[in-house]
């Protein structure tokens, strides 16, 4: 590390955040200013808005747009340095392109430790905060009955409630069916279910049909205990909840769902993904940025800003078309999180060896 390393470094965090807290600062203006008046109308003390809601604002877009500030700063102080011919200085004294971008990654691999981090553990927790107050206060979303709910819940066992209720944890017409195989061995239907406790449910008013090949035997009761191992919270997951989760819960989410043979977990997975490819886009909106700013052009850094913002803006829009396709089951949730890194670094490593020639 020279003193030319430490330089750069701290011109590139240095840019970073204070990039952060110029478009934040504006952000958090332009959203107090619309949702002043659910503010007013609710009487909400202002240490809960700040708490609950605006704490937790400012992490979760500091991470959704972390690549827009990490491009637009290293173009800014790229295309700076580039302007006062200081590249023309470091490679009459010897320093080769490869070893000039040597800080650079150093400061993209600390932002990408940073949002790591961010992403996995702190924005999930802060993000059940703003949810529960935006559904509170601003736009209420929550459901409180879940229907037709069919989910497996263990390899072969697949249970269906026709309406749920999240307050009195009761559930309307339900079957559970059995298989071996493809074939049914068991079906078990109620008026009622109730939660009980930790996999304690109880029927009420069922009827068990037991097969055995052409032979049915049927069983009828007013109450049955039974063991489903299932909490009423998991019938209200919706793809929201994949955000609330952090990194450690969200795999051991996905596990369980794969293997009670669940389908509906493409949300999960692509946002699973995206933990890891938002933070790695650092690296790629780095290498763009140094190779489209490294050198002094006519008019200064006007135009690799503004091309810089339409690229940026370009990258956040694919990876929110591309998410969408993958709900739709148009393409995997591996390919709808990473293809927009890989269309970029295809784009970088072009320019990276124009501007190395």
């Amino acid at each position: 590390m020279t003193k030319l390393d430490w330089y750069i470094i701290k011109k590139f965090l240095g840019t970073f955040f204070f990039s952060i807290v110029l478009i934040l600062s504006i952000a958090i203006v332009f959203d107090l200013t619309e949702k002043m008046d659910d503010f007013f109308e609710n009487q909400i003390p202002f240490k809960e808005i700040l708490t609950d809601y605006y704490l937790p604002f400012l992490p979760y877009y500091m991470n959704m747009f972390s690549s827009l500030f990490i491009f637009i700063s290293v173009i800014f102080f790229t295309s700076k340095l580039a302007g006062n011919s200081e590249f023309i200085a470091m490679h009459a004294s010897g320093m080769s392109y490869r070893r000039l971008m040597v800080p650079y990654f150093i400061s993209a691999t600390i932002l990408f430790g940073f949002s790591f981090w961010l992403g996995g553990w702190v924005i999930p927790k802060s993000s059940a905060k703003m949810i529960a107050f935006t559904d509170k206060y601003v736009d209420h979303f929550t459901s409180e009955n879940a229907r037709n709910v069919q989910l497996e819940i263990e390899p072969g066992k697949v249970l269906h409630i026709e309406s749920f209720q999240r307050r009195s944890n009761i559930g309307y017409r339900v079957s559970i069916e059995e298989f071996d195989g493809k074939t049914l061995v068991m079906r078990t239907t109620a008026d009622r279910i109730y939660y009980d406790s930790l996999e304690c449910w109880h029927l009420d008013t069922y009827t068990e049909r037991h097969f055995d090949g052409m032979v049915e035997r049927l069983e009828r009761g007013g109450r049955k205990d039974i063991v489903l191992p299932i909490a009423p919270d998991e019938l209200f997951i919706t793809a929201e909840e994949a955000k609330q989760m952090t990194l450690p819960e969200l795999t051991h989410f996905i596990r369980r769902q794969e293997e009670r043979g669940s389908s509906n977990v493409d949300a999960f997975e692509v946002e699973y993904h995206k933990r890891w490819a938002m933070p790695l886009g650092a690296f790629i909106m780095t290498l763009l940025g140094v190779t489209m700013s490294s050198r002094k052009v006519r008019g200064g850094m006007g135009k690799n800003l503004g091309l810089g913002i339409v690229l940026t803006a370009g990258y956040i829009l694919f990876s929110t078309v591309s998410t969408t396709f993958s709900v739709n089951n148009v393409m995997s949730p591996f390919m709808a999180a990473w293809l927009p890194n890989f269309v970029f670094l295809a784009i970088a490593i072009p320019l990276y060896r124009r501007a190395r020639r």
